[in-house]
């Protein structure tokens, strides 16, 4: 067989590629700016960080003269461009005309006015979380320690951020800021689930809180915790029936243990071990606990 040359191949191997694109399949999209951009929602977490910490957080580019106008400009930056990704995702897979267009960039518009006016329930919510990390965690040492370095307190102001589009109904934008924060953090929080107040993540690594899990107040979880579905077999048949667990107030869950199933209730001041594998409903006020397994020591050889 002749060797072939890029420069005599590139034309057919591009007809080939642009006659696979007409498959109609989803990968086959070829509009290259009908869903939301991803950078540009990442680049807006860090924003709404600076207006829900404005003390902490800033561009460095900016001189702060005067709050009141510093604010209305990063208010409307943030503004504008929130609104212009939910437009975006609002029309995604749809064919829409002007007039639906028309329709739905003020649906947008009332959206992003609707979130910008629950900023203050979500402060009030996070700093309700960092007294829970502070007094949770002896390590710490300030509230601003856990507001500058802790991933735990990231993951959750991403997710109380996120959680507030998603009951606003705006589609894909949620789920992308939390697995942003899932990349970054390791800690797994569907933007759906609904957590009470002084909620608190202790090292945070490998936590994973499904859709419709329902977490109460005061709840201290650890590393490596699933707060899972029971099975996923049913597939799309089981879209917006619970699947998750619920956590009464005041139940602290130690690393590693897995709480499974939609119908699966743990009860207010349970305390469930490290390890534990639950997929049933624990009564309030229960200790659970796996029984220490027997370990085997036997002297061997040195490996060095």
């Amino acid at each position: 067989m002749p060797n072939r040359t890029i420069a005599a191949s590139i034309g057919q191997l591009t007809e080939t590629l642009l006659s696979d694109y007409q498959e109609g399949r989803a990968i086959d999209r070829i509009e290259p700016y009908s869903q939301p951009d991803r950078e540009i929602i990442i680049d807006l977490i860090g924003k709404m960080k600076r207006l829900l910490f404005p003390g902490y957080f800033r561009d460095p580019s900016q001189r702060v003269y005067d709050i009141r106008h510093s604010l209305a400009v990063l208010m409307e930056d943030v503004a504008f461009h929130l609104g212009e990704q939910i437009a975006i995702a609002l029309r995604l897979g749809a064919s829409v005309d002007a007039e639906r267009a028309r329709v739905l960039d003020a649906q947008a518009q009332e959206l992003t006015v609707q979130f910008l006016e629950r900023l203050p329930e979500v402060r009030a919510l996070l700093q309700t979380d960092l007294e829970a990390f502070f007094d949770g965690d002896p390590a710490a040492t300030s509230l601003d320690e856990i507001i500058i370095a802790y991933p735990g307190i990231f993951a959750i102001m991403v997710n109380r951020v996120a959680h507030v589009l998603f009951e606003l109904g705006v589609p894909l934008i949620p789920r992308i800021m939390t697995e942003h924060a899932h990349s970054r953090t390791g800690i797994d929080i569907h933007p759906g689930a609904t957590i009470g107040r002084y909620f608190f993540i202790d090292h945070g690594t490998g936590i994973v809180i499904g859709e419709t899990t329902v977490i109460g107040e005061n709840v201290k979880i650890y590393q490596g915790v699933t707060l899972g579905a029971l099975s996923t077999r049913g597939g799309q048949s089981l879209r917006g029936k619970r699947r998750h667990p619920t956590i009464e107030d005041r139940v602290t869950i130690y690393s590693g243990a897995s709480v499974l199933g939609g119908d699966t209730v743990i009860g207010h001041d349970a305390v469930i071990g490290g390890n534990a594998f639950i997929t049933s409903s624990i009564a309030p006020g229960t200790r659970v606990s796996v029984k220490n397994q027997e370990l085997e020591m036997r002297p061997g050889k040195t490996a060095w």
